[in-house]
């Protein structure tokens, strides 16, 4: 089985673009969340910009579907230049029941076997208390982080997170995503959980998730 959970990030007045492709390439199920940049209030003032507002748009798709939406998201969109978005491709484990199976695919039998696991990049997943995501950012900043993207959440966690992490769970919450590579993830986690993490105010967690394809990068390609 080959299937990719697909995380689309772009400029919440452009998403409608991006829905409307995943209603031509007849995807099953669409997500779709509001978020908003993480542009330090510096750069903002510098270039006379308001804080970006986001839209994260996410589906399921097979090996052959990736392609054709990372491909109509480089004509539709100019996905693949930076400043336009980003899109990823992360490989999904197993699915459970036939029936979903079959409603993720359409009902059509999946092409390949394992998704490759040779990862370049990876997508770090911080989950903090609503309101410190700059503090997040600046520690992953320091690090080498490039940028992310912020989405709002409420938290249902057991009690016993308090007394292992020393946070809750159960309150509002905020997640940033990062995209880092392979190479840098490691740092970029280290900084955050030494100066964002639990015993902070922050009381950040993270934790990675492999991107097996990746639009919206190339300036890392670059150096």
């Amino acid at each position: 089985m080959e299937l990719y959970y697909m995380i689309g990030v772009t400029e919440r007045k452009k998403s409608q673009t991006l829905l409307d492709i995943c209603k031509e390439l007849n995807m099953p199920m669409v997500l779709t969340n509001l978020a908003r940049g993480t542009a330090t209030s510096e750069h903002l003032s510098l270039h006379n910009l308001d804080r970006s507002e986001k839209a994260v748009v996410s589906t399921v798709t097979d090996a052959a579907g990736v392609r054709r939406l990372m491909r109509q998201a480089k004509l539709k969109l100019y996905i693949d230049i930076p400043g336009n978005g980003i899109m990823m491709a992360i490989p999904l484990k197993s699915v459970a029941g036939g029936r979903t199976l079959a409603y993720l695919t359409g009902g059509k039998a999946l092409e390949g076997g394992k998704p490759d696991m040779d990862f370049e990049y990876e997508l770090i997943v911080v989950i903090l208390n609503e309101g410190y995501s700059e503090l997040v950012m600046d520690a992953a900043r320091a690090a080498g982080a490039r940028g992310g993207t912020v989405l709002h959440a409420k938290g249902t966690g057991a009690a016993v997170s308090e007394k292992f992490l020393g946070v809750s769970l159960a309150q509002e919450k905020d997640m940033v995503y990062i995209v880092a590579s392979s190479k840098q993830k490691a740092e970029i986690m280290r900084s955050v959980s030494q100066n964002a993490g639990t015993g902070t105010k922050a009381g950040a967690i993270c934790f990675t998730l492999p991107i097996s394809e990746v639009a919206g990068l190339r300036q890392f390609d670059e150096e």
